[in-house]
């Protein structure tokens, strides 16, 4: 039964959802557990790791059902690519109903986390804390409209540390096929494989941490796919109507050149510069969606360049991009950058709209965080860790599909889940003796 039946009351449309997604999971005995799972994930609580779902969700046999969610979670040889593209299945055409796909967002997410042992924990940046410090990074995909995000992909970084270490690989169950790679190079993966399973293609929209990478922005272009991706300032450009000198003249001795060039009068600038020369006149307010108590909006001038990053070793010219820039009226230079490869065609308001599209996905991870539990599973190893987010997106998809589906009228019934009470006798595991 689809998920916009007639069926009243939230239990019963949590019932058809898991029943959509049954065939993903390769056994019918996964089938209660799943659905168990999403349900403790849905329900209110400060904790939602494995033991506290278990006493949410079978507050009467707690150990029997914990053993039950931990074995699906972190033992069971069920695939994440299946059941995420089962969610898709499901939820993917709702979201479409209300606008169509504008954007494939790549991101990555922080979980702080303590210790050494938990897979591929190291001290790195961690958007969620704003700094360095000890958690696991992993790199997502989500497809993107105007009112809703989906997560589509979603993998572990796996530091250098972990990758060329076989005892911590080994302890934490990485399969032997994972090696190091980047984060760009796991998003443009991902975008492969997204391209791959049909999915409505749209531009990719990234920040500079994976705009920076020229390799990245290159493999989306040779995927037939425009991008809006961030740049820092110091990235070299050619400005708007200059490009690199020509190959040298062949002197008749040796292979004949092949690469452009350039010299000490001809030659890139950076990105700030190119945005500094531009005149007044370039600069416009753009208000580009309405926030929670006014307009958003910013000053943004666009010009077409040509990326320079290595162009010595070709032989001929980078095509030309947009480069975006916003410059808020009171700062004393501009704050940031972006380079697109959209039609030359394209205006203004659109490019800005894009490149500010991403903030969906912010939307997603406090959501998955925050009411989820995405950051809160607590066991070590690489199946589990991918199980949990994979569960978690599964819950969340449930969610999109209750706010998709909901008719104008407002005649549907809320979501609902009922929840026992917890027996008096029940304690956490580590939690004091009341004695």
């Amino acid at each position: 039964m689809g998920l916009s039946s007639d069926r009243h009351g939230g239990e019963a449309r949590l019932t058809a959802y898991v029943d959509a997604l049954a065939a993903a999971l390769g056994h019918a005995d996964r089938v209660a557990p799943f659905q168990s799972y999403c349900t403790g994930l849905l329900l209110p609580g400060a904790r939602k790791s494995v033991e506290p779902i278990a006493a949410r969700v079978e507050p009467g046999r707690v150990q029997a059902a914990h053993q039950s969610l931990h074995h699906l979670v972190a033992k069971a040889d069920w695939s994440d690519d299946a059941v995420l593209g089962a969610v898709r299945a499901q939820v993917l055409p709702l979201i479409e109903q209300r606008g169509p796909i504008r954007g494939w967002v790549v991101d990555d997410t922080g979980i702080p986390k303590k210790g050494q042992h938990s897979v591929g924990v190291a001290r790195q940046y961690c958007g969620q804390l704003g700094k360095q410090d000890n958690c696991q990074v992993a790199v997502t995909l989500s497809l993107a409209a105007e009112h809703a995000s989906l997560p589509v992909a979603h993998r572990l970084y796996l530091p250098q540390s972990w990758a060329g270490d076989p005892a911590r690989r080994a302890k934490a169950g990485v399969p032997e096929a994972v090696t190091f790679r980047t984060k760009p190079q796991i998003a443009l993966e991902q975008i492969r494989t997204a391209l791959a399973a049909g999915m409505p293609p749209a531009p990719v929209l990234a920040d500079a941490g994976y705009g920076v990478d020229t390799d990245f922005r290159d493999g989306i272009t040779e995927l037939g796919l425009h991008y809006v991706a961030g740049i820092q300032s110091s990235a070299s450009l050619w400005p708007p109507g200059m490009e690199p000198l020509p190959p040298k003249t062949w002197t008749g001795r040796g292979r004949p050149p092949s690469r452009v060039r350039r010299d000490n009068d001809h030659k890139p600038v950076s990105a700030k510069q190119v945005a500094l020369d531009l005149p007044p006149t370039a600069w416009h307010r753009v208000i580009w969606r309405e926030g929670s108590n006014a307009p958003l909006a910013s000053r943004f001038a666009a010009v077409r360049v040509r990326p320079a990053h290595r162009d010595g070793q070709r032989p001929a010219p980078r095509p030309e991009e947009w480069l975006l820039v916003e410059w808020p009226k009171g700062e004393v230079e501009p704050t940031k950058y972006w380079l697109a490869t959209l039609p030359g065609t394209t205006k203004l308001r659109a490019l800005v709209s894009l490149a500010k599209l991403r903030w969906r996905v912010e939307r997603d991870y406090l959501d998955l965080k925050q009411e989820l539990g995405l950051g809160h599973y607590e066991g070590r190893g690489w199946r589990g860790f991918h199980h949990h987010a994979t569960l978690c997106i599964a819950a969340y998809g449930f969610l999109l599909a209750e706010q998709a589906a909901l008719p104008p009228s407002g005649e549907r019934s809320p979501l609902s889940i009922p929840q026992s009470a917890l027996p008096n006798s029940y304690r956490p595991r580590g939690a004091p003796d009341p004695a």
